[in-house]
């Protein structure tokens, strides 16, 4: 495992780093907004999933539009460099924000270079690993990410620790903001990235296999009930985790994704992208319905954030390998384009409708409805779909 992790590309490496930096900025903050919304601009559940849904719904669009000229430039490094440089200075301005409006246009500013950045960045993993290696790059790049967000709780924690205040911590997130911008400015192109100008400019799946699209329609089943991770630290606030705690048991479940990312994502590269997807899907089911009926912040809380870090290890990165199987490579930037506008837009919905259930009836009832989707979703992948198997 460690001699093919060596012998991944450099692209694939330095892509990993940025997204290292990245993560560790961004989580200095992730865990801390609906505790700063809670405590600080007394806003509740519903404040939290629409500015969470609206946010990721503007990315996705903006994810597909810029995969799909990615596409036809054979461009991707200005969106990386653009992404990441938006979405860098945006995230510390929450700490200068007065009322959850603020932190709705931050967010939107965060969202927006995520979307600018994603599908060319994914394309460029794609089109720099033969794909015996997919499975193993996506789950390396998903690593360093997740290492970035146990770096990221962690130093939170301990600035708290030293007495700084949320809104302080919120604007020391610009200092790894700025490592990933000079790191982006280093990102290569892919040197067999061939233009497709001539092409008409569209944005649907025309071009795409009918398998890749029956794979988008059971993703967005899935999606569907998975609503923004922010509802977790939210239910671990509730259950009398402290804000300290919270960022640590984040951390906790960053750590542990990190950890196997590459192991459970390459994986799939021997047994199958649908076996390990639909295992993961169905793992997911279970740690939601862990962490719904949990009566308090204690052990078993620490248990379930470590397992559902497993299974977002299994199925981050076999989920993007899987769109690399499916889609032809001049349509790569397209493919992920619509790979996370499926997984980004519908949590526009399925964070409102988190949110309501949270709020009309109990936080048991929108875990119940998250962990069906992820059912269903994991029985109809091996039916529908048919993912070939790879070598």
């Amino acid at each position: 495992m460690i001699a093919a992790i060596r012998a991944l590309p450099r692209t694939v490496w330095l892509v990993g780093a940025i997204s290292l930096f990245n993560d560790a900025a961004s989580d200095m903050i992730y865990p801390l907004v609906p505790l700063y919304l809670a405590s600080v601009l007394m806003a509740g559940p519903k404040a939290l999933g629409l500015i969470e849904g609206i946010a990721e719904a503007v990315s996705s669009l903006l994810k597909l539009y810029a995969g799909v000229l990615a596409d036809r430039s054979g461009k991707v490094r200005r969106w990386v460099i653009a992404g990441y440089g938006i979405a860098g200075f945006a995230r510390p301005l929450i700490g200068i924000t007065t009322s959850w409006l603020g932190v709705l246009a931050c967010r939107f500013a965060d969202r927006v270079g995520k979307g600018l950045r994603s599908a060319p960045r994914d394309a460029l993993i794609g089109l720099s690993v033969e794909p015996q290696q997919r499975g193993l790059a996506f789950g390396f790049h998903r690593a360093m990410d997740n290492f970035g967000a146990v770096i990221g709780p962690l130093t939170a924690a301990a600035l708290l620790a030293a007495g700084f205040e949320l809104r302080q911590v919120f604007l020391l997130a610009v200092i790894p903001a700025l490592i990933v911008l000079a790191l982006a400015f280093a990102v290569p192109e892919p040197t067999h990235a061939t233009a497709r100008t001539r092409e008409p400019f569209h944005l649907t799946v025309v071009g795409l296999p009918p398998t890749f699209r029956r794979y988008l329609w059971v993703l967005a089943l899935f999606t569907l009930g998975n609503a923004s991770n922010m509802f977790l630290l939210l239910r671990a606030n509730e259950l009398g985790a402290s804000p300290a705690r919270v960022t640590l048991m984040w951390a906790l479940y960053s750590g542990v994704a990190a950890f196997l990312s590459t192991p459970l994502s390459a994986l799939s590269d021997r047994w199958g992208r649908s076996r390990v997807l639909g295992t993961a899907w169905a793992a997911y089911a279970v740690a939601y319905l862990a962490i719904g009926f949990l009566p308090s912040a204690d052990w078993a809380l620490w248990v379930a954030f470590g397992g559902y870090g497993a299974v977002t290890a299994a199925l981050e990165g076999t989920e993007k390998a899987l769109v690399a199987d499916l889609a032809p490579r001049e349509r790569l930037g397209t493919a992920y384009g619509w790979y996370n506008l499926v997984s980004g837009l519908l949590l526009l919905p399925a964070s409102l409708l988190f949110g309501w259930l949270w709020s009309t009836f109990s936080p048991g009832t929108a875990f119940v409805f998250g962990a069906a989707c992820a059912a269903a979703a994991a029985l109809l992948l091996p039916l529908w779909v048919h993912p070939r198997r790879q070598p």
